[in-house]
């Protein structure tokens, strides 16, 4: 792998046309990548998801090198109906149309420069790779006082193209003071056995609010990584939702930092997977100030030899007095064949917090089928209105109504009355 790394390096590099000083702060991060390679599960972090196993024995041989010269085609039929949005389309990590048709253009700012600094320079070799092979950072900056009138959908989509590749993207975004954006990241895909390595970048200034819903709902075989930083400011508030459904692999991390007062984080997850699918949501919502708020809430319904896991840490600053933080997961197996992973932590060292944690997992209830029973449904009418009424309340969080009946609709869920 070693040797397809330095060529693909060296394709890519040339194509970019970047400096020699450029090229040092890429071949930097190549080399830690090399050293380390694909993490696997003797990395805590990582012990439920060895992505260095699933690449060599569901994908093989990649190849890091795509050519962005050459536009694709928009399949029309991958977008979203019955909601009004904005559009950015990516087609195998190449920006294919840019639509804001909504709204102010002159209240929105899209950066596409080639990056030159790092923002995360940690032990993860996933960053280090989308570090040294990121053809370009795409920046989206929501000017003060402005909100977005529709959301805002980026389609992240492939076709056969793709095939044994690895696509690594960033996308970084910036709400200036007292302003909003409904974000819908949509994963399709026209291709399988290939790798998505996505960073986000999130900067909440001042009274900001960011809804972001990530949507992974498309059966396909491939694997699919998404790192999202989020810094806030006082008074700002983001929303995480991850549906995560249809990759047969998906890591979904969350590092939120609450650096100002009254500033929150929600961050609500659902896992629906069968098939032998593996997904984890990995969350860490650092409060390093007084008066902040976290609330995370993540559900599964896991059949036919699929697993999830969800790793959840709360972390407390000696500042971060008045902390009121929130974690709990629950989980369905319908067969012993599942398996439900669950690492919840608190680390405090403020001494007046609010904070707990809990995770649960077991059957459906036997005894409650037997009372639909009686009341007339049957079996599998019985089991499909307890999981819809488990995986409804998750749903419910969603603040914004359009966005969480188009969700609703995604997976089929009814409210019952």
């Amino acid at each position: 792998m070693t040797e397809q790394l330095q060529i693909d390096f060296d394709k890519i590099t040339k194509s970019l046309g970047i400096s020699e000083k450029d090229k040092e702060f890429k071949r930097k991060y190549l080399k830690k990548f090399i050293e380390s390679g694909f993490p696997n599960k003797k990395k805590e972090n990582w012990k439920f998801l060895d992505i260095n196993q699933i690449i060599k024995k569901n994908i093989g041989d990649l190849s890091f090198f795509n050519d962005y010269s050459s536009p694709n085609k928009i399949d029309s039929t991958i977008f979203v109906d019955g909601l009004e949005h904005n559009k950015i389309i990516f087609i195998n990590g190449r920006i294919e149309k840019i639509d804001f048709n909504y709204e102010d253009k002159n209240k929105i700012e899209i950066n596409d420069e080639i990056e030159k600094k790092v923002l995360f320079d940690n032990d993860n070799s996933l960053l280090d790779l989308n570090n040294a092979f990121t053809n370009k950072t795409f920046k989206i900056v929501v000017k003060e006082n402005y909100s977005l009138k529709k959301p805002l959908i980026i389609y992240h989509t492939t076709n056969k193209k793709m095939r044994l590749k690895s696509i690594n993207l960033r996308l970084d975004f910036e709400l200036e003071k007292n302003s909003s954006l409904r974000l819908i990241d949509f994963f399709t895909d026209n291709t399988d056995k290939n790798f998505q390595n996505i960073l986000y970048n999130f900067n909440l200034k001042k009274d900001s609010i960011l809804k972001n819903y990530k949507i992974d709902n498309f059966k396909n075989d491939n694997l699919k990584y998404s790192f999202n930083n989020i810094e806030q400011e006082a008074n700002s508030v983001s929303e995480t939702f991850i549906l995560s459904a249809g990759s047969n692999y998906f890591k979904n991390e969350i590092n939120c930092n609450l650096n100002g007062e009254y500033s929150s984080a929600f961050v609500n997850g659902l896992f629906s997977l069968k098939e032998n699918q593996q997904h984890e949501i990995r969350t860490i919502i650092n409060h390093l100030v007084e008066n902040t708020k976290s609330y995370q809430l993540i559900k599964s319904v896991l059949g036919e030899s699929s697993k999830a896991a969800y790793q959840g840490k709360i972390f407390v600053n000696s500042k971060a007095q008045k902390t009121d933080g929130y974690q709990l997961s629950k989980a369905i197996l319908l067969d012993e064949s599942s398996e439900f992973n669950a690492k919840p932590e608190l680390e405090i060292y403020a001494d007046d917090v609010k904070c707990s944690h809990g995770s649960a997992s077991g059957n459906l209830n036997e005894s409650s089928i037997f009372y639909l029973m009686s009341r007339g449904l049957n079996y599998q009418q019985s089991k499909e209105l307890l999981i819809n009424g488990f995986l409804l309340d998750v749903v419910e969080k969603i603040t914004d109504s359009e966005i969480k009946n188009l969700i609703k609709n995604m997976i089929g869920l009814k409210e019952w009355i």
